[in-house]
């Protein structure tokens, strides 16, 4: 029996090994993947505490004795002040080292984790969730610019596929803590657990995540000699087509004596970037609406328990996670075909698949039925972000990337904070303003009234006009995008040019 199990034990072990050799082949080398690995796991930690908040969101509103209105308002505060600090922290990634403002940065994180799960009151949760959100700001601008210069242009949306599913790890991570760990300790233990895993991150960002040249490519950031004969498909394909710049976004020199404000002036007049910020803020708008009451519905619509609505939510998750990284091929794959505008074609073709997959699925009343289409849907609501997010870097100067993306996630953060406290008003007017009973269920799980998850399902189908319409709005963008991308590319050669005459700069 003993021998058995050791070969057992042997044979999980040797198919395991192969498969992360495989994952890091697919990533370009274990340095590479190292990197990919580690800022994935810096959006992980964002998107675990926002899983975690949806999975104990009935706990919450039993123990603190508020309803979704009041969980709403929770995840909209947090997320407004996360908003408010991206754009100046986007100004510090440009200008300072971004592998040290991450990792201090998620040090603070772990603070504000434990400090949450450790509050009196719902007034003080709130507190420390301000606090939370102020720190969390910081993971967009220096994640996204990190990636421009660690990655080449012509294959940004297959790497940012693999950073993306950080996201959607983490919010499965953190749907799985706190599951496991309301059960028996409550709903302060769920915080407290996720604030331990920031530590050891924070350490190995800090040891191991290199801080790339400015304006860089993977070659010069990371040492990969055998893929130098690699072609950059997207400034080759500007180049072949003699796509003419926009003088007027040219940036003339390196762009970092703009002012915060002329920064933000700029990357809004780019008009591709401010179609994809529009775009993928309004994804995110739906998502963050679904992920704070995906529980509370499963829970309602289909009778299950807390073990089973996590369970559904995971398999979606499951769902998500493929659509990252088929999407960030898919938009990779097109650039080789010659389709300069691939990446922002399979971002709209997605977010409209999305809203086809989710509507029968929300209006059917047999779980068998909806759990195929929730998954589907699930993947195709994350499959734009590695792609979009690929495209943003093509059109913004390599020198105002943390800028911009400060802009974006400003943007994104504003919606993402007032989807919550939305989808609960909504939902509480909908299911005519009834709340949780105050009775406690098995295993402290509390029951969700029909009216309630009645009130989100209505909720979840009108919310669907905004995904829809973040599908048709990105078709505009496919005209500006090649002249956008000339003029980043003419601000990426004025910006070396200029920096070729000036002294080294130490950041």
């Amino acid at each position: 029996m003993a021998i058995a199990g050791s070969r057992l034990a042997a044979r999980v072990t040797h198919r395991f090994r192969r498969h992360v050799a495989e994952a890091t082949d697919a990533m370009g080398g274990r340095a590479r993947a190292r990197s990919i690995v580690l800022l994935a796991s810096a959006l992980a930690l964002d998107a675990a505490d926002k899983g975690a908040v949806g999975a104990v969101a009935v706990q919450l509103e039993h123990g603190l004795h508020v309803g979704n209105t009041d969980i709403g308002l929770m995840v909209t505060v947090s997320s407004l002040v996360g908003a408010a600090c991206t754009v100046p922290i986007g100004a510090l990634t440009d200008r300072y080292r971004r592998s040290r403002l991450l990792w201090m940065s998620i040090l603070l994180w772990a603070a504000a984790e434990a400090a949450g799960g450790l509050s009196p009151s719902f007034t003080v949760l709130i507190a420390t969730r301000v606090a939370l959100g102020a720190v969390t700001g910081t993971a967009g601008p220096t994640v996204a610019s990190l990636t421009g210069d660690l990655f080449e242009p012509g294959e940004r949306s297959r790497m940012y596929g693999f950073i993306l599913t950080g996201e959607f790890v983490g919010t499965g991570i953190g749907v799985l803590v706190a599951e496991a760990a309301v059960g028996p300790f409550g709903w302060r233990a769920s915080f407290i657990t996720l604030a331990f895993p920031s530590l050891f991150l924070a350490w190995a960002i800090r040891r191991w995540l290199p801080e790339p040249e400015r304006g860089a490519s993977t070659r010069q950031a990371i040492d990969r000699p055998e893929a130098n004969e690699g072609r950059d498909l997207v400034i080759d394909l500007v180049k072949e087509r003699e796509v003419p710049p926009d003088e007027g976004t040219v940036v003339p020199d390196t762009g970092e004596e703009m002012s915060l404000w002329q920064a933000v002036r700029y990357v809004l007049r780019v008009r591709t970037n401010l179609i994809l910020i529009a775009a993928s803020s309004l994804g995110y708008f739906f998502f963050s609406g679904l992920r704070t009451f995906a529980v509370i519905f499963v829970r309602g619509r289909y009778h299950t328990g807390q073990g089973g609505a996590t369970a559904i939510l995971l398999a979606v998750g499951v769902g998500a996670f493929a659509g990252l990284l088929i999407a960030g091929q898919s938009g990779d794959a097109l650039l080789r075909r010659g389709h300069l505008s691939g990446r922002i074609t399979v971002g709209a073709v997605a977010y409209v698949a999305a809203a086809g997959f989710l509507l029968p699925g929300l209006l059917s009343p047999w779980l068998f039925v909806s759990l195929p289409l929730f998954i589907l849907a699930g993947a195709a609501v994350a499959a734009p972000n590695p792609a979009l997010d690929a495209a943003r870097l093509d059109v913004v100067p390599a020198r105002l990337w943390g800028r911009a993306e400060g802009v974006r996630t400003l943007v994104r953060q504003l919606l993402e904070a007032l989807a919550p406290l939305l989808f609960g008003v909504l939902s509480a007017t909908l299911g005519s303003g009834q709340t949780p009973s105050t009775t406690v269920g098995l295993n402290n799980q509390g029951p969700v009234s029909a009216a309630q998850a009645h009130g989100l399902q209505l909720t979840f189908v009108v919310m669907l006009g905004p995904l829809l319409a973040s599908g048709l709005v990105l078709l505009w963008a496919r005209r500006s995008y090649p002249t956008d991308v000339s003029s980043a590319i003419a601000s990426d050669e004025a910006a070396r040019r200029h920096h070729a005459r000036q002294p080294a700069r130490r950041d």
